[in-house]
């Protein structure tokens, strides 16, 4: 276990896909290397491999609320006719406006419910055994289905109003 995130960096995932979906504009999902969870030291296996899962997205949350508050005060440090502090103030204000909406939008996609997003795992963790193996069975389909969601415009539809509402409870 690192908190050096160059050790879940993926060849593909996060380096090539992101390389060519930025010099193509072809939409391509990437990722990172899965952090290992081992469940033999989990006490409730199913339960705490949710919570670990939901773990992901609750940081990306906790990180756009300290983006939204320092971009707040960036945008209270500088007063009326004040050159200087609006010229160090408005950069500083689109990086945190970009850290900020980026945070949400990971969050959000994150916890679509489809495995094997962050989403899928929690909701494998809440459901009766039954209905579970029916969701672990579309695990090897989910990246079609997400792609079938973005394609079709549906992802945005859905997802949407959640980013909208979050980003207006951040005042962003």
């Amino acid at each position: 276990m690192s908190l050096n995130p160059a050790v879940h960096v993926d060849p593909i995932g996060t380096l090539l896909f992101p390389l060519i979906a930025f010099f193509t504009g072809v939409p391509l999902i990437g990722w990172a290397k899965p952090v290992p969870v081992d469940p033999r030291y989990l006490k409730h296996p199913k339960r705490d491999f949710a919570l670990i899962a939901a773990a992901g997205p609750a940081s990306n949350l906790i990180m756009a609320a300290i983006g939204a508050a320092v971009l707040q005060a960036s945008r209270n440090a500088a007063g009326p006719g004040d050159i200087v502090g609006g010229a160090l103030t408005g950069p500083l204000g689109a990086l945190f406006f970009t850290f900020t909406i980026v945070n949400v939008l990971l969050a959000v996609f994150n916890m679509i419910p489809v495995p094997p997003l962050d989403g899928g795992n929690v909701l494998l963790g809440v459901l009766p055994a039954g209905p579970a193996r029916v969701v672990e069975q579309l695990r090897p389909y989910g990246i079609l289905i997400l792609y079938a969601l973005m394609l079709t415009g549906a992802l945005s539809t859905l997802l949407g109003p959640l980013v909208f509402y979050i980003r207006y409870i951040l005042g962003v």
